[in-house]
């Protein structure tokens, strides 16, 4: 396959894709090539969406590549989008998250310990959403579950991997932020998927 043809293809591959796509998914579709290739134009469609001032980025989200619109047009997406219901998350459960995400794999009591409230309700709204999974059992008395973010969290964040994270006390502005920007519509939605740090049993 020639560059241009090759560029274009995973270009094209990128947009249509309803969740990050990964090289070995592009890879797949495109008979095998090789990684270095296909990283290379990925790069390259970067770069010239950068130099360009393009109004969309290809961004590296939770293993995989994905188009989104540039954040610098935010304002303007939101104002066109401003009818949308969004289902935004709630400060508790925003606390709760920030506290799963940096101290993993932890327990309900553990949570609740930590936050001084009873968080029933907001840990099944967590998982309801996919942003925390059980990620198996303490090796303790009664031998409770212990919970772990997912895929979709990192997803929803914008996160590469949960190395990614910002400092603790910058985790809430972190999260209003992504919150704001979901008052837009994207251009791609994502599918859950469970993540490395928390499996299901």
């Amino acid at each position: 396959m020639e560059d241009n043809n090759l560029k274009s293809a995973v270009e094209a591959i990128i947009f249509a894709s309803e969740k990050p796509v990964t090289l070995e998914q592009i890879k797949k579709v495109l008979g095998n090539l090789d990684t270095a290739s296909v990283r290379k134009t990925i790069d390259e469609l970067k770069s010239e969406y950068e130099t360009q001032n393009r109004g969309f980025r290809i961004t590296e989200i939770a293993g995989g590549f994905q188009m989104n619109a540039c954040t610098v047009f935010a304002p303007f997406l939101k104002k066109l989008f401003k009818e949308r219901n969004v289902d935004k998350l709630s400060k508790p459960a925003l606390e709760s998250l920030a506290i799963i995400a940096y101290k993993q794999p932890l327990t309900k009591a553990e949570i609740e310990s930590l936050r001084n409230v009873n968080v029933d309700g907001v840990m099944k709204n967590l998982v309801e959403k996919n942003l925390i999974r059980i990620s198996g059992r303490k090796k303790v008395a009664g031998r409770p579950f212990v919970f772990g973010t997912t895929r979709q969290f990192l997803e929803h964040f914008g996160l590469k991997s949960l190395e990614d994270l910002p400092k603790i006390e910058d985790f809430t502005a972190m999260a209003e932020k992504v919150e704001e920007k979901n008052d837009i519509e994207p251009i791609l939605e994502v599918e859950n998927e469970p993540g490395q740090v928390a499996q299901e049993n």
